[in-house]
């Protein structure tokens, strides 16, 4: 059973009781991320997530690892680019623990100017490794190609240049200004007691203000461009894309059997041509990004240099079909097979669930059962699947990132025409 709490300070409690597991997933979310950031401040929300682990008053940074780590608990924590999260996993009966080590780094974390500097080190080795990466590279360059000059395309990490700029100031007035009650809910699912946990909830976060002022946004405008980017690789790896929906569009449900049937499985449209037909990839997908307000859909493939034509033009040719045609009736009923067994199965743990808990909250401001999910996806039909591919895959509004050993070589100005 979901239940749900709001504290007088607007922090919001929400629960899922799972009276047959043993474990609960909690996790204190706050609807910020880098999408709010300055350019200058690009990555202070990453930032501040890494810092909330270097001690409170109460605890060094070992203790908080060692309390968790002693009853076998997870503690960790994630950046978006809309929120971040701090989470913990344990035993029922150890919740009373990770209430209090969670809510201590939350509301009592000390900022100690040798940890910034040392965890600043630590930053930047993670900027580097993400460089060094080329398959996750290629999506922070799409965005900031894509969308460029709008918060959204700036990588959750920020740069190097941003983060050694960072001083202790910044860090903790962007946390007083970010972190207030009406923009923070907790969120537990697993052996966990509605009542009691919004009674401790009430005690530790209650006391958290409020600014009751919304913070402005406007979506980002498209750039349609082919953009190379020369690094010597054993692959070139590419990411192909449209503007797409956002988190609440109508249509997200026929998205959600786009991307399926596009490319998100081994029986999808591309991994089938692409790899087992020709064998020019080992990793080909398409995925969808999606906001508050707005989203991309895109294809993402790894390829030999020689072989970068085809995999483009097979791409863009199965992008052209299905906005002509859509899907085959067996496509589609393969696909919303897939996406509600998928949707069932990240249902049996409780950090899923907890998870889902927090992100219906932020996006929609409501639960959204499982079963209102499989009766929307039932409802997809074929017309709406051409509406929107038509609708994402434009060329006139499409992009295209290639990252790798190009040898100079440059794509045609006529690449577009295999959708046609």
């Amino acid at each position: 059973m979901i239940s749900k709490t709001v504290l007088p300070n607007g922090v919001r409690v929400i629960t899922e009781a799972m009276p047959q597991v043993v474990s609960c997933s909690i996790g204190i979310w706050v609807e910020n991320g880098s999408r709010y950031e300055a350019p200058e401040e690009n990555g202070v929300s990453h930032f501040i997530e890494h810092l909330l682990f270097k001690g409170t008053r109460r605890r060094t940074a070992a203790q908080i690892a060692e309390e968790i780590d002693a009853v076998g608990g997870v503690l960790n924590a994630f950046t978006g680019k809309e929120y971040t999260c701090y989470y913990a996993k344990v035993l029922g009966n150890d919740l009373p623990l990770a209430i209090d080590v969670l809510a201590d780094i939350f509301l009592d974390s000390v900022f100690d100017p040798a940890e910034i500097d040392r965890e600043r080190q630590v930053v930047i080795q993670e900027i580097s490794q993400a460089e060094d990466t080329p398959d996750d590279y290629i999506h922070d360059l799409f965005n900031l190609r894509f969308w460029e000059g709008h918060p959204l395309s700036l990588p959750i990490f920020g740069s190097e240049r941003t983060v050694n700029a960072m001083n202790r100031e910044l860090l903790t007035s962007f946390m007083a200004d970010r972190y207030r009650a009406e923009k923070i809910l907790v969120g537990a699912a697993g052996m966990v007691d509605h009542q009691r946990l919004v009674a401790e909830c009430a005690r530790l976060f209650g006391a958290i203000p409020g600014n009751g002022r919304p913070h402005p946004i406007t979506p980002p405008t498209e750039r349609p461009i082919v953009q190379q980017y020369e690094k010597e690789l054993e692959q070139v790896h590419l990411c192909i894309g449209g503007p797409g929906l956002s988190q609440t569009d109508p249509l997200r449900y026929a998205s959600y059997v786009l991307n399926t049937a596009l490319g998100g499985g081994m029986s999808s449209r591309l991994f089938q041509e692409v790899r087992e037909r020709r064998g020019r990839v080992y990793s080909i997908y398409s995925f969808n990004s999606s906001f508050i307000d707005c989203g991309y859909m895109a294809i993402y493939a790894g390829t030999n240099r020689e072989w970068l034509d085809e995999v483009i033009e097979v791409t863009l040719r199965e992008i052209g079909r299905i906005a002509r045609d859509g899907l085959t009736p067996a496509e589609l009923a393969r696909a919303k097979s897939q996406l509600k067994g998928n949707m069932l199965l990240g249902m049996e743990s409780t950090d899923s669930r907890m998870n889902r808990l927090a992100r219906n909250e932020i996006y929609f401001r409501r639960e959204i059962t499982i079963q209102e999910l499989a009766d929307a996806i039932d409802r997809v039909t074929n017309a709406q699947i051409v509406e929107l591919a038509s609708r994402c895959f434009k060329s006139d509004r499409m992009a295209m990132v290639v990252l790798g050993d190009l040898k100079g070589r440059k794509l045609g100005a006529d690449l577009w025409s295999a959708m046609s």
